[in-house]
């Protein structure tokens, strides 16, 4: 099986020159992740919703923060993006992601853009549907964050691990997810404020009783911006399962529960991971 086979096509295209807020409101438009940035017809770059999501810090300079209408596709976007043939094996194609660490390779025949091949395009190939065992050897552990965690610690942090963010409760339960789609499409301009009261469960003295006390006004909080409710899976179910309600829901995790406890996290990269090896 070959990149041809599964690759996307045709694919969104921005010019450099043109603002972040179009390419935002493309890729939401179009239910896709990134753009090929080209220029005369030529791929000169990709920009990607990662690339929008990590801009949110509220403590950046101000200039960061301005609003996306005025912030050229160049300022942001990944410059010469790794290509790769249509006659590239599906297996090689994974590992180029794993290696690389990237979510997408662009088709390039003859230096003509013909297509683009995502994560979400292998996880519909027959290499994924040969994956056997249970979530559990797959899982990996998660990344919890408090609802009431400020929308920098959350960037931060996702920059930081690369990963999702598990949202919980004061009292432990599952409370959302937050992933770069999240960020990336979240109703954010500058200047924007809106201040909250925030309280969290603390211990008052060491080992001793947990009471609410006030922290500290914040802009926007994690519950801003994390999707709820989450789909769980059992660490028991099979990966089969977990694929087919991954493409089924359109989505590219599944927190691992047991009883109402939370154990882990199975991803599409560890998916991918699978395959390519």
């Amino acid at each position: 099986m070959h990149a041809s086979e599964i690759m996307s096509a045709p694919v969104y295209v921005i010019e450099p020159a043109e603002n972040v807020a179009r390419a935002r409101n493309l890729m939401f438009r179009h239910g896709i992740s990134r753009l090929l940035v080209v220029t005369n017809d030529m791929l000169t770059g990709i920009i990607t919703k990662k690339d929008l999501a990590y801009r949110l810090r509220q403590s950046e300079p101000s200039w960061r923060r301005r609003p996306i209408d005025q912030i050229p596709v160049s300022v942001l976007m990944v410059t010469d993006p790794i290509t790769i043939a249509p006659d590239t094996t599906i297996r090689d194609v994974a590992r180029l992601m794993v290696n690389e660490g990237v979510s997408s390779l662009p088709v390039v025949e003859e230096g003509t853009l013909i297509g683009i091949v995502t994560k979400s395009d292998l996880m519909r190939s027959s290499l994924v549907g040969r994956i056997r065992g249970a979530v559990g050897d797959l899982m990996e552990d998660v990344t919890t964050v408090s609802r009431y965690h400020s929308l920098d610690h959350v960037v931060n942090l996702i920059s930081e691990r690369n990963d999702k963010l598990v949202v919980i409760n004061n009292d432990g339960t599952l409370a959302g997810i937050i992933t770069e789609s999240n960020l990336a499409f979240f109703e954010y301009a500058a200047g924007d404020v809106l201040d909250k009261d925030v309280t969290m469960l603390r211990k008052e003295v060491p080992a001793g009783r947990k009471a609410y006390r006030h922290v500290r006004d914040v802009t926007f909080i994690a519950e801003d911006v994390m999707s709820s409710p989450v789909e769980t899976i059992g660490a028991d179910s099979l990966v089969g399962e977990a694929v087919a309600r991954m493409r089924e829901r359109a989505i590219n995790s599944l927190v691992v529960a047991e009883n109402d406890e939370l154990i882990g996290i199975l991803k599409r990269d560890d998916i991918i991971r699978e395959v390519a090896r």
